[in-house]
């Protein structure tokens, strides 16, 4: 009796399943068929919709979004080699401007907040100003570094030569930038197949025996391979950056108007004024050929010195002055007359290790002290002497080898960047650095005049990098806790006053200040082995007396007394140098009981300052 109504109620069933499935694909809206699709897109716009007539300036706009970068792209792709690097550039420049733009204002703001905000209020010269400012110096540097080295070139060198102004600015600064005195990003080797291709018309392996693509050092215009010539001398081929001379310009501009930028916001740094005058001179670094010749007149001037070693220069395998990279396998109008510098420089390769890594140094078991000693000497005499001088000494360009003798043999390397001084400013000079000893006042004045100072006393200190009268020292309350600081802080209270005195200076001057500041500060890495003052004090009075005596004509009568002169000038110098460095040595371990016993902050900045 049951069956009948299972089976009505099995149909029932099934029924309403049929219904589901016939129901759930009409619920599903599929994607129309492309041919569907194609026919709806065709069929007239409802009636709502109308045509409306576009302004001319959208339809330009339109034409020219879609057309200037296919326009771009057709001339790039069928341009030359050389043509498409140009073009590339102006695309890296504008990404290189906002990198840098973005670097500058992030610092500014950084300062901003830190001075405006977080410091308001808190005692100029307490720990917490202190520490705060420390940290905001310190990521400055880490910006200015970073955006140096992905910028490469120009900004580099710029980077480095901050580095020399370590008495303006923080510590934090000078400690972070001078990375970027070994530090770049190198290129790849299709880059420098290319160079070679546009210079010798022939890639490297056909000029040299032997050649390692991989760069044993990258610098901020060029990079160092090592080779070997076909008659198996070893040797050091710099080429410098392929695109570095064709955005030299356009990155000088950028610099200069983000140096503006930076005086703008902060009217007191104001460094605009060092890259305008040393613009031709960095130009030079660019022309290899003046590099080896400067060299060449290097080491002519040096060779009396046995300890001072200067690669010699391959001529046969360094490129040499001609026509433009654009013009090269082309034909060349008459009217352009356009020649380029030399871009690879063939030197003797040299091992050795940085001057101030001490740790090598003694595992060659060579002395610090000799090593200080003739670094100071050399580049004394190029200063005081010869008036040549090698204005990039930083550590990364001198190394130190064992020489024939045993003792330590110094290689001075990159060349690109020399100052002259002419006679004129070495005598004054020399004379300046005397009366600085003798504490001759008169004679400060007149001659730091002659170089264009007004402010003889401030210029002395940036000179000597130490104070030059020690009884100013102490009536400048040193002894109190208040002006425990008083040298380490003179370059931020005279700030205004030192870059017045810069601006002041002959530009072959800042050049010259930077040598004795990097000579410095290596004599301070080794750990201060020699009496830097005592040895440059010397040079200057030796250099003078040999400038006069080469001046005045040779007659032997006036020739015995004019030498009987010089001997007891120089002895009079000497004895004052002596009692001047027996009095900096007392203060500078009075500094250091004074501040053992609890008497005076301890200033380790200070004791240095008046040490080295």
């Amino acid at each position: 009796m049951l069956l009948p109504h299972v089976t009505l109620c099995h149909s029932f069933t099934l029924q309403k399943l049929c219904h589901f499935h016939w129901v759930l694909p009409q619920s599903r809206k599929l994607p129309p068929s492309p041919a569907a699709f194609l026919r709806r897109s065709l069929r007239a716009p409802p009636s709502r919709w109308y045509w409306r007539p576009q302004p001319l300036w959208k339809k330009v706009l339109s034409a020219m979004a879609v057309g200037a970068p296919l326009l771009l792209g057709a001339c790039y792709l069928t341009a030359e080699p050389p043509e498409k690097r140009r073009m590339r550039l102006v695309a890296e420049g504008v990404g290189r401007f906002c990198r840098s733009l973005r670097v500058g204002l992030r610092i500014s703001l950084d300062y901003w907040w830190c001075t405006n905000v977080i410091l308001r209020g808190i005692e100029e010269n307490s720990p917490g100003y202190l520490e705060v400012m420390s940290a905001c110096h310190q990521r400055a540097a880490d910006a200015l570094v970073a955006g140096a080295i992905s910028n490469g070139g120009l900004y580099v060198k710029l980077g480095q030569g901050l580095c020399s102004f370590n008495h303006l600015l923080p510590p934090e600064y000078i400690r972070t930038l001078r990375v970027l005195e070994d530090r770049a990003l190198t290129r790849g080797f299709q880059e420098v197949d290319e160079l070679f291709l546009e210079d010798f018309q022939a890639p490297p392996h056909k000029l040299f025996q032997e050649f390692e693509y991989q760069p044993i050092a990258a610098a901020s215009l060029a990079q160092v391979h090592r080779a070997r010539l076909h008659d198996g001398t070893a040797v050091a081929v710099k080429v410098q950056y392929i695109d570095l001379r064709d955005r030299f310009d356009g990155d000088i501009h950028t610099l200069e108007l983000l140096l503006r930028l930076v005086e703008f916001m902060h009217p007191s740094f104001g460094f605009s004024w060092v890259l305008q005058d040393l613009k031709g001179t960095l130009a030079q670094e660019l022309d290899f050929e003046n590099e080896g010749r400067n060299a060449e007149r290097c080491a002519r001037d040096l060779q009396h010195f046995h300890y001072i070693m200067v690669p010699r220069v391959h001529w046969d395998t360094s490129s040499k002055v001609g026509w433009a990279s654009s013009w090269v396998g082309v034909h060349r109008p008459a009217e352009l007359s356009l020649f380029l510098p030399q871009r690879v420089l063939t030197a003797e390769f040299c091992e050795g290790c940085k001057v101030n890594d001490v740790e090598a140094i003694k595992s060659m078991g060579l002395a610090t002290q000799d090593i200080a000693e003739k670094l100071i000497q050399a580049f004394a005499e190029q200063i005081f002497y010869t008036g040549f001088i090698h204005s990039d000494p930083h550590p990364g360009n001198v190394l130190v080898r064992k020489g024939p003798d045993g003792k330590a043999q110094l290689v001075l390397l990159d060349h690109g960047l020399y100052q002259f001084l002419d006679e004129k400013d070495r005598s004054a000079l020399c004379q300046l650095w005397r009366a600085i000893i003798l504490r001759d006042d008169a004679a400060m004045k007149a001659h730091a005049a002659s170089l264009g100072v007004r402010d003889y006393l401030l210029f002395s200190e940036v000179l000597m990098q130490r104070p030059v009268r020690l009884g100013q020292l102490w009536r400048s309350h040193l002894l109190s806790r208040e002006e425990a600081a008083y040298m380490q802080a003179m370059a931020r209270e005279h700030f205004e006053d030192i870059m017045a005195v810069l601006k002041a200076l002959p530009r072959p001057m800042l050049l010259v200040l930077r040598n004795v500041n990097t000579v410095r500060a290596i004599n301070t890495a080794l750990g201060t082995p020699v009496d830097r003052y005592f040895l440059m004090a010397k040079s200057a009075v030796r250099g003078w007396s040999r400038l006069v005596s080469e001046a005045q004509p040779s007659v032997y009568g006036t020739s015995l007394l004019r030498h009987a002169r010089e001997v007891w000038e120089m002895l009079k110098f000497e004895v004052a140098l002596r009692l001047e460095t027996l009095s900096m040595r007392l203060t500078a371990l009075l500094v250091q009981v004074l501040a053992h016993l609890g008497l005076m902050p301890s200033t380790e900045g200070l004791y240095e300052y008046l040490a080295t």
